[in-house]
């Protein structure tokens, strides 16, 4: 049984069709990403996971349990926990502050303390700008700080939407490492990516989606071969 399952989904923006049919599997300690254009529909599909949409058709499960029915925070409860596109961290709130809103469903303040050992470990430089507030770090540390604050939540799957974006290609590549690192300790991410070619390096599988429709899905390796794939997402030929 996969980890989390998209069985047929369509979902709507008013009288839109956004997904059109999703239907996609994550196993557990998978790296699992979305490649397509603009507006294929990649952050709908994450959103409609999150419960931030809700699907007109179709049925989401995680570890056995149908979720598509269920208000986001119930869903994060359950460990599905979305770093967002565009960081959406809080400006006006320090760097730990922002890190302890991750875990504000979380009671256990032993667990919370060494997950905020592990971010710093992870992410040095939110360390250093540990009183900072959010709005003044740049957005590469931004950026870092949005997926340790979803790693607060002690996600079993961490959704992560476009995290290269605006990012010099140091920090992409700094960042790509670091989510390598996240799912070699356990954590199952489905990401959003983009960039193609970064995230099919890291990624054990790929879906390619198309105006709200899956149209391949491969090892991240067979992607990364495919044609197709090369001339019109890896930018090859």
């Amino acid at each position: 049984m996969p980890l989390l399952e998209l069985k047929d989904v369509h979902t709507y923006y008013g009288n839109i069709h956004a997904l059109k049919g999703i239907s996609l599997a994550v196993e557990q300690g998978e790296i699992v990403t979305l490649i397509g254009s603009n507006g294929a529909g990649k952050s709908t599909t994450l959103r409609t996971i999150s419960g931030l949409l809700k699907p007109r058709r179709g049925e989401i499960w995680f570890q056995g349990e149908r979720i598509d029915h269920l208000p986001p925070h119930k869903i994060v409860e359950r460990g599905v926990i979305q770093a967002p596109e565009g960081r959406r961290i809080f400006p006006r709130l320090t760097v730990r502050e922002n890190l302890e809103i991750g875990a504000f469903l979380r009671k256990d303040k032993a667990g919370i303390a060494r997950d905020m050992e592990r971010v710093f470990h992870l992410f040095p430089r939110l360390y250093e700008r540990i009183n900072q507030r959010g709005g003044t770090l740049s957005g590469g540390e931004q950026q870092m700080l949005a997926i340790g604050r979803a790693l607060m939540g002690r996600p079993r799957v961490l959704l992560l939407d476009e995290p290269s974006m605006g990012l010099a290609p140091v920090l992409v590549e700094q960042i790509f490492s670091i989510i390598n690192d996240i799912n070699a300790q356990g954590t199952t991410i489905l990401l959003v990516e983009q960039n193609a070619l970064m995230a099919l390096a890291i990624a054990h599988r790929g879906y390619v989606l198309q105006t709200g429709e899956i149209v391949l899905t491969d090892t991240a390796q067979a992607l990364r071969e495919n044609t197709l794939v090369q001339h019109a997402y890896l930018g090859i030929g």
